[in-house]
């Protein structure tokens, strides 16, 4: 079997059963096996690869994301491994990383203090250190996992020597000031769990999820524990889910915050909120 034969067969065996990017994920996954998409279409796919190319095939169509089956995916340019413990990094969370070169921009070459909430593969942290090459930063995760992952993720990317990750429970034995803090925290509601699709509830963490009965419990805790960690001047920015703009925006302003607005993420959803003191 050809590279493209294989292409072609799982694309059809995936739109078969209901994957909404069918022809995407199998040329990802072909070109997986077959070694990074650098052999011909024409070229012939090995024993092995065909036998690996199978296995990704079986978890795909139970549902797994392709993004977990490869084992990383690209934020903001650069490349997080996943495990686990992680939330894949999505696109819509790139909102935040433009949100912070807008609101920091007069201070683009300043030596920034940055602090991430739930840190994951340390997605956020890791971006916005890429783009702030002064800036040193500390991701916080209630999972060990995930604090390894995102440490060896900036490694990976560059920025190892100016990035710190830390378990911890939020902000919880925290010591310092910080001119940007930026999180995504668990915000769907607990009781829509069983009924987000198989790849999100079946394989991303249930921490980085929960967000309580409501969805709000992360914000309730940030209105009221983050003021003596924000430096003069500095900016909160958050991640946030559909429709929870004005609860929190109001649990911040109810705790002395001032709201700067929303910045809305490419299918035109408010995505990461804006906050000072």
């Amino acid at each position: 079997m050809t590279i493209r034969e294989a292409r072609r067969l799982l694309a059809a065996r995936l739109r078969v059963s209901g994957c909404d990017t069918p022809v995407l994920d199998a040329r990802l996954l072909v070109e997986a096996v077959a070694g990074g998409g650098v052999a011909e279409d024409d070229a012939t796919l090995g024993e092995q690869a065909a036998s690996e190319l199978d296995s990704y095939a079986s978890r795909r169509l139970s549902g797994e994301p392709v993004w977990r089956i490869l084992g990383e995916r690209e934020f903001w340019g650069l490349t997080f491994k996943l495990s686990p413990a992680t939330l894949e990094p999505r696109p819509d969370t790139e909102t935040l990383v433009e949100a912070a070169l807008d609101a920091l921009r007069q201070r683009r070459g300043d030596a920034l203090s940055i602090l991430d909430l739930g840190t994951g593969t340390g997605c956020l942290l890791i971006a916005i250190l890429s783009e702030f090459r002064q800036a040193k930063g500390l991701g916080i995760d209630l999972s060990g996992e995930a604090c390894q992952v995102a440490a060896a993720n900036a490694l990976a990317n560059g920025v190892g020597d100016r990035a710190a990750f830390r378990e911890g429970d939020w902000v919880k034995g925290l010591d310092g000031r910080f001119d940007l803090i930026v999180s995504n925290p668990p915000y769907i509601p607990g009781d829509e769990i069983p009924g987000l699709e198989v790849g999100v509830r079946a394989y991303d963490p249930l921490l980085a999820l929960d967000g309580g009965i409501d969805g709000l419990d992360p914000y309730r805790h940030f209105a009221r524990q983050l003021t003596p960690f924000l430096a003069p001047g500095g900016i909160v920015i958050f991640e946030i889910g559909a429709g929870q703009e004005p609860d929190v925006s109001a649990l911040m302003r109810a705790e002395g915050f001032r709201y700067h607005g929303a910045r809305k993420d490419l299918g035109g959803h408010e995505r990461a909120l804006i906050f000072s003191r």
